[in-house]
């Protein structure tokens, strides 16, 4: 199989992972409803997915370099489509055991989704695709992917069952671990260190260089406050808005799907334009556009249009974010420490996410809806606009380091 071909089949069997995790944000805590009707123990089996997903991201890498990237994967996305079919198929056995293997389900999830992003890079330079152009792909699609997977889920409860619906879960994971256990094979790269490392120093070499590394940090911390920002959107201040100005909760979807349609198509204009823009500058505009502005919307106006124009200009923003990031870290980061620096560097900026429910949450009840946009939004600006403050050579071109060792 062509090197491009193979790039096609990785990137495809990331994305039926991916869908698969949004199948099972749905299903997962359905069960949980129709099993217990407690809404609680349904945000506690999403919570008990959620952190160690988090978790195995950063802290999992180092052992994924002593196994291979390749065979984690193929672990991993296998591992998950066994747990899931455990859940299906014993619902007898109480919500501990459903927690404990969901929690398992999403510690595979993080390590499995981290390797696939580091093969990403060698497969591309083998198929000679420029890797900003990848990223940016792969984010529109992921944004489809993420967009859909929620309604795909409750179709499948709606017309299965729940049991099936979770079954056709584990059936996806476990066709991502055939498509790359068949027909993916990486270009051998050096992905760990020439001499033998406890998994301490590993995962110590992995800290210490993005410690060092002024604008990736700077760029994480961007993206963090971004999903911050988003997060408290879609699960406060969004539908506290529409309550409070529209007559009726239709309104939204519309918010919600302007900055979707808003990412799609600025993914599909940095896709073909990416490669000839000025990095450092685009994230900059990006992330400027991406999240101060939709908050003020909210804050100023009670016109629809008005929010609906601003927030789809907003997802335009936000499509350049994610891929620079990307392109950032195959580009600085030593081979051999890529593996743990991305899953550090994913956990890094997953972060916000929950921080961002939190947030909203909290502001809305202690400030009321207005001053809690007002103050998020500048945070976020402030935030966004630290790359401006600090002078680093940034995203534009990549650095030149030495492989780290440790002590």
């Amino acid at each position: 199989m062509t090197a491009r071909r193979q790039l096609v089949v990785l990137v495809s069997a990331d994305l039926i992972s991916n869908l698969g995790t949004r199948i099972s944000v749905v299903t997962i805590p359905w069960l949980v409803l129709v099993t217990t009707g407690s809404p609680t123990k349904m945000g506690l089996v999403a919570f008990a997915e959620t952190l160690p997903y988090l978790l195995s991201s950063a802290l999992g890498t180092p052992w994924a370099d002593r196994i291979g990237l390749r065979r984690t994967s193929i672990l991993c996305d296998g591992g998950s489509a066994v747990v899931m079919v455990v859940v299906a198929l014993t619902p007898w056995l109480g919500f501990v055991p459903l927690v404990a293997l969901v929690a398992v389900a999403g510690a595979l999830r993080g390590i499995g989704d981290r390797v696939k992003h580091v093969m990403f890079r060698p497969v591309a330079e083998a198929a000679g695709v420029p890797l900003i152009r990848l990223t940016s792909a792969y984010d529109g699609l992921s944004r489809v992917v993420t967009l859909f997977g929620a309604a795909v889920g409750g179709l499948l409860i709606a017309v299965f069952g729940v049991t099936e619906a979770i079954l056709i879960d584990a059936a996806s994971f476990g066709v991502c671990a055939l498509l790359i256990g068949v027909l993916v094979r990486p270009p051998a790269v050096p992905t760990r260190p020439a001499q033998p490392e406890s998994y301490l120093r590993a995962l110590r070499g992995g800290f210490s260089y993005l410690g060092r590394d002024r604008p990736l940090l700077g760029m994480l911390a961007v993206i963090s406050a971004l999903n911050m920002v988003a997060n408290a959107s879609v699960a406060v201040y969004i539908p506290v808005w529409v309550a409070r100005e529209l007559p009726g909760p239709s309104g939204l979807g519309l918010v919600l799907a302007a900055f979707s349609a808003g990412a799609l198509l600025g993914n599909l204009v940095f896709t073909a334009l990416g490669p000839r823009l000025p990095r450092r500058l685009t994230f900059l505009v990006g992330a400027l556009i991406a999240g101060t502005p939709r908050l003020v919307a909210l804050a100023i106006s009670d016109e629809l249009p008005v929010v609906l124009v601003v927030t789809f200009l907003s997802g335009i923003g936000i499509a350049a974010v994610n891929p620079l990031l990307g392109v950032a870290l195959y580009e600085r980061v030593p081979p051999e420490l890529q593996t743990r620096v991305i899953g550090i560097a994913g956990s890094l900026a997953f972060v916000g996410l929950p921080v961002g429910a939190l947030l909203g949450g909290w502001s809305v009840d202690a400030l009321g809806l207005t001053p809690a946009l007002l103050t998020m939004a500048a945070a976020c600006l402030l935030v966004t606009a630290y790359p401006l403050l600090v002078r680093t050579s940034g995203p534009e071109a990549p650095a030149r380091p030495t492989p780290v060792t440790t002590q």
